[in-house]
């Protein structure tokens, strides 16, 4: 679960890591009002959507004055902001985030985050700050910082000394940024993150260090045990269908391909979007119904692969092992015909009652391309998109 920049740098403050004062806005007027009491000879009006590069985008704005501040809030609001994460459908701007300005000596990167090849947690850091870090990270890796922490031992001061020097604070300002990362390490851990990232960490001209912009990203599974981020959630800023799905308990993610999938368990379901690449197609979606579809999922899912205007075939592959195929055969067969499919459905069931299954979809009156194996449904999937 992603969370917007205001509630990821209340977060912060909880912990003790330095950020600058601000107010949301979701109205011009309030902005005005907002740069008025934050008192700042500049303020930074910013666009809150979950998503990067929002000031090469035309989401953030400077402002010397409260009229400028709803100036610059009444050209934000309501705007479609197009950045390199948000694709070219972008995202519509609901509210603005008003900051005191800052007189920035240097900008920095900063971000903890789960190193899988190591097993541990790592501090990356740089001298490169508010640039994208895969950018550094191909042109300049040199300038890449990596501290790996071993979670049961925590992050050591030594470490955070470490980082501090190489990028090149000096000893009063090293102590500050010890505490900061000290904090946000405590946040991460704390919070079950799966992300906290500032970019760019701020040393000002008085050579104080705060987090001028953060981005923190949760783990879903981890929620429970966080009820008060849980009401951060922000459903808005999800794709529609991929909400929808939530609510019915389906895991969907939209791609750029042209197949729609129906699978039931994530690892087939990567494997069948593995499968359908190797055959020279694109997946259209991930879809994983779980190991406990039955007939409605089925027709569910069918409708939320069917509002993806690009799908040009559907591609169904079920194991049965808990769910049964013949029950995943009626519905495929009732959400076909309630949604009166229009494109090529290639279908492939293996495990419990597989020939059950197989027999219900050849007695239906519906054109069902039947396939045994994966690669067999994968190439018939793409000859179907293909036409």
């Amino acid at each position: 679960m992603n969370v917007h920049e205001y509630q990821a740098k209340e977060l912060l403050r909880q912990y003790g890591v330095a950020v600058p004062e601000g107010q949301l806005a979701t109205t011009p007027a309030e902005a005005e009002a907002a740069a008025r009491a934050l008192g700042s000879e500049v303020v930074v009006v910013k666009a809150q959507v979950h998503a990067g590069g929002r000031g090469k985008g035309g989401g953030i704005k400077l402002a010397k004055s409260p009229a400028e501040a709803k100036t610059a809030a009444s050209e934000i609001l309501g705007m479609t902001l197009v950045t390199h994460q948000t694709g070219a459908e972008g995202k519509l701007v609901r509210s603005v985030y008003v900051e005191s300005g800052s007189k920035i000596a240097r900008e920095l990167y900063l971000a903890v985050l789960l190193d899988r090849a190591t097993e541990k947690l790592a501090v990356i850091a740089s001298t490169e700050g508010g640039m994208d870090i895969e950018e550094v990270a191909a042109k300049t890796p040199e300038k890449i910082l990596t501290e790996p922490v071993d979670p049961n031992l925590g992050l050591q001061s030594y470490q955070a000394r470490k980082i501090g020097f190489g990028l090149g604070l000096d000893a009063d300002q090293v102590k500050k940024f010890d505490a900061f990362l000290h904090g946000l390490y405590r946040l991460f851990v704390e919070k079950d993150c799966s992300l906290a990232e500032v970019n760019p960490l701020v040393v000002t001209e008085d050579g104080d260090i705060f987090a001028l912009d953060c981005k923190l990203n949760f783990d879903d599974s981890a929620l429970y045990r966080h009820p008060d981020v849980a009401e951060l959630y922000d459903p808005e800023e999800e794709d529609a269908r991929e909400r929808a799905a939530k609510e019915i308990d389906l895991a969907y993610v939209g791609l750029d391909g042209d197949i729609g999938c129906m699978v039931n368990g994530a690892g087939l379901a990567m494997a069948t979007l593995d499968m359908i690449t190797v055959c020279g197609g694109a997946p259209a979606n991930f879809l994983d119904c779980g190991g406990g579809v039955d007939k409605d999922k089925v027709v569910a899912a069918f409708k939320l692969i069917l509002e993806d205007e690009n799908v040009k075939a559907i591609m169904v592959n079920i194991f049965g092992g808990i769910v049964r195929c013949d029950l995943i055969a009626e519905g495929v067969v009732a959400g076909a015909q309630e949604m009166g499919l229009s494109v090529p459905l290639v279908v492939r069931l293996q495990g419990t009652n597989s020939e059950e299954g197989r027999q219900i979809l050849a007695d239906s009156d519906l054109s069902i391309i039947p396939a045994d194996t994966l690669q067999e449904a994968g190439e018939k999937a793409v000859a179907a998109a293909r036409g």
